[in-house]
């Protein structure tokens, strides 16, 4: 066992490293699936000591393999162990046919699956499906994992939790919703982004020993990113530092009856160490505000002229938080975009932008899957049927950076060509708000100097982190966005 790498596959990649050890480095598959076995029953003995009764549900492919390996473990081991076969072992072929041989050989109990059979179990272990699942389950087979996940006890899942797609993490039909999973020779895409963290539970990893230098031979469709950077990005500020060293944020936003997003993404650039926030807003607004919040500059702004010199002063421009869709928030954005500054758009930002497409490269989108679906001209469920594609997809059409915001949040650059997957917060994080203040966080690291990619991934973990830290003080329900403020100021100075 060791740590998660960085380095996320599609499944196909996957099946490529594993035939390169096979057939190229002459590790035998057999081998390579006892080892898959023993590192999932060590991690099943660490995990669940006290268990008294291991059922273990064997599907038809490798996956059940593994399985059969689990199971003869755990049976020589002295462990009472009953599998369930969803698929006749007698028609298993190659290497999972020879686990079969193995755990039958140790006098192993099989039986096909039933619902009855589970009774008295502690803990369940799912071999049903691996990788290669490309259309919707149904039948015997989703009936066995709809029985599993109402089952009472602990799903411990091998390589990946049946149903859920290894590339896209999206459903197919019904999915095993395990409470750890352990992982085989590359990371999948799919168990950390979609609902693949939803059906994972604890996420565990076993290289099976393959040579460490076959990975160079594939590029990783992304890779995770976590924090590993972040203190060299905002180095301890020099003794002679003043606030024009920092940057000066303008925010846009705040039509009436949402003045307060504009305000909580000035907040955030403010506590993530900007120099200055301005902060443009409707001319109703900006006294209340600023008695509020005096460190940050209100800006009464009713009309483009008066934006102009406001856009001149700015390092970094944030638009989008309580934007609107009004006259007023359109002629601002256009207004904005015929500055050259840096930007970063949210919210309704981005939902005019759908109107009307801009392709620039100098800024950074930040929508999540209904504004990313209207940006790209399709349903949010296409969207979350394949994040990757989606935000490539982004970067590609509107240029910059996009941040496709959710479980798992993707940030992809045009300009590096790759794409980083951010595995910090949390579903206490899903209210009104947190958009607003992830705009802010970005936008302060843009205006420190921060290239827009680091700045987006530095920004992205940085807001997730201080959400998982407030989460786990008071908990995920009600969580507020401004509960996050005060614990960016701590993660922007590690």
């Amino acid at each position: 066992m060791r740590e998660l790498p960085f380095e996320l596959y599609r499944a196909a990649q996957v099946r490529e490293l594993d035939r390169i050890a096979i057939e190229e480095r002459g590790i035998p598959g057999y081998t390579l699936m006892s080892r898959a076995g023993e590192a999932a029953f060590d991690l099943l003995r660490q995990r669940w000591p006290n268990a008294r009764r291991l059922v273990v549900v064997c599907g038809g492919g490798n996956n059940g393999g593994d399985g059969y390996v689990v199971a003869r473990l755990a049976r020589q081991a002295g462990w009472p162990v009953q599998v369930l076969a969803l698929t006749d072992p007698a028609r298993l072929g190659g290497d999972a046919q020879t686990a079969w041989r193995d755990a039958r050989a140790a006098e192993t109990s099989i039986l096909p699956f039933s619902a009855a059979a589970l009774d008295d179990a502690d803990l369940l272990v799912d071999a049903i499906l691996g990788t290669g699942l490309e259309r919707e389950i149904s039948g015997a087979w989703r009936e066995a994992i709809q029985t599993m996940n109402a089952y009472p006890a602990d799903i411990f899942a091998l390589d990946i939790p049946s149903g859920l797609h290894a590339d896209t993490g999206a459903i197919l039909g019904v999915a095993i919703h395990a409470a750890a999973t352990i992982t085989f020779i590359g990371l999948k895409l799919g168990l950390f982004t979609g609902q693949g963290p939803a059906c994972c539970g604890a996420m565990h990893f076993a290289d099976l020993a393959v040579p460490p230098d076959i990975y160079p031979a594939l590029h990783p469709a992304c890779w995770r990113y976590a924090g590993e950077d972040f203190p060299g990005l905002l180095p301890p500020r020099p003794r002679s530092a003043h606030k024009g060293h920092f940057g000066h944020v303008l925010v846009v936003g705040g039509d009436s009856g949402m003045a307060g997003a504009a305000r909580m993404a000035g907040e955030a650039a403010a506590r993530c160490g900007a120099g200055l926030v301005s902060v443009a807003t409707r001319a109703a607004h900006a006294g209340l505000q600023a008695a509020v919040r005096p460190e940050l500059m209100f800006q009464g702004v009713e009309t483009p002229e008066e934006l102009e010199p406001l856009l001149d002063r700015a390092t970094v421009i944030a638009i989008g938080p309580g934007l609107g869709r009004s006259d007023w928030g359109r002629t601002l954005l256009h207004t904005v975009l015929t500055s050259d500054k840096p930007l970063v758009v949210d919210a309704d930002g981005l939902n005019l932008l759908a109107v009307d497409p801009v392709f620039r490269e100098n800024w950074l989108l930040t929508p999540h899957p209904g504004e990313a679906a209207r940006l790209l001209k399709m349903t949010p469920a296409q969207v979350e049927a394949d994040r990757l594609t989606a935000v490539e997809d982004l970067a590609l059409r509107f240029g910059g950076v996009s941040v496709l915001k959710g479980a798992g949040s993707l940030i992809a650059s045009k300009k590096e060509g790759r794409v980083a997957l951010c595995t910090t917060g949390n579903p206490g994080m899903a209210s009104g708000g947190m958009g607003d203040v992830l705009t802010g966080v970005i936008a302060a690291l843009l205006a420190q100097g921060l290239p827009a990619f680091a700045a987006a991934k530095a920004g992205v973990y940085l807001h997730g982190l201080a959400g998982d830290q407030a989460a786990r003080k008071n908990g995920e329900r009600g969580l507020l966005a401004t509960d996050l403020l005060p614990l960016l100021q701590q993660g922007v100075n590690p």
